[in-house]
């Protein structure tokens, strides 16, 4: 091989494709979030939105555990996804919550037009793409929930997400085994814009799946960031 080639990465089966509970699961959804499985393992591998080490792993890693958030959520009002990326959760969350206005918040162009042709072919009246950072839209958008998965600690988390919220309004975010470690040194963050105290959840999808670790923080004041 020589020095200008690379090493075909092969693509494995995912071990829960054709599983008969996933239907069930997701229930009404399920069209779409099985085309949307099958635009990532192809044009979302092709565009560098998901590794090819990641497509055996679809349903365990990325869709069900996107789809853990949505018990947490409300079923209607608007929620934003914050730096939206391939779609996980927000497309998930959409699909799964269709009485629900689902803002997919992503600022880089590549990824919003990718997230414009999944909206479009999956068919989600009720999700819609914007092109911006969370702090681009402080004070114009706001929400009833905002979800985040793989965007940031904590405490940066807060100071992006909570001036979307209003009184009452939730943060969902996906974390990781690190999750409590990451609530007590946002604490203090929390606290000064108005966050309540952060509950952590570990959010079961289906038999023989690891559960998802889900905290979710009520903004109970409105306070301004600092």
């Amino acid at each position: 091989m020589s020095g200008a080639e690379t090493e075909e990465v092969p693509v494995l089966p995912d071990p829960l494709d054709g599983d008969p509970r996933l239907p069930t699961f997701f229930g009404s959804s399920w069209g779409a979030v099985r085309r949307f499985r099958d635009m990532l393992a192809d044009e979302g591998v092709l565009r560098g939105l998901v590794g090819p080490r990641e497509v055996s792993r679809l349903w365990e890693r990325h869709l069900l555990n996107s789809a853990a958030v949505v018990p947490f959520l409300p079923t209607s009002g608007r929620i934003v996804d914050l730096g939206s990326g391939a779609g996980l959760p927000g497309v998930v969350v959409a699909a799964m919550l269709p009485e629900a206005e689902v803002v997919l918040l992503e600022p880089m162009e590549r990824r919003c037009a990718w997230l414009g042709e999944v909206v479009s072919e999956l068919g989600l009246p009720n999700a819609t793409v914007t092109r911006a950072r969370a702090e681009d839209v402080h004070g114009s958008l706001t929400a009833d929930a905002v979800t985040a998965r793989a965007v940031a600690p904590l405490d940066r988390l807060y100071r992006w997400a909570f001036p979307l919220l209003g009184s009452g309004g939730v943060l969902v975010a996906l974390k990781g085994a690190r999750a409590s470690d990451e609530v007590q040194a946002a604490e203090k963050a929390g606290r000064r814009l108005g966050g309540g105290q952060a509950s952590i959840h570990a959010a079961h999808t289906i038999d023989g799946v690891d559960e998802t670790t889900v905290v979710r923080v009520v903004r109970e004041a409105v306070r301004g960031v600092r």
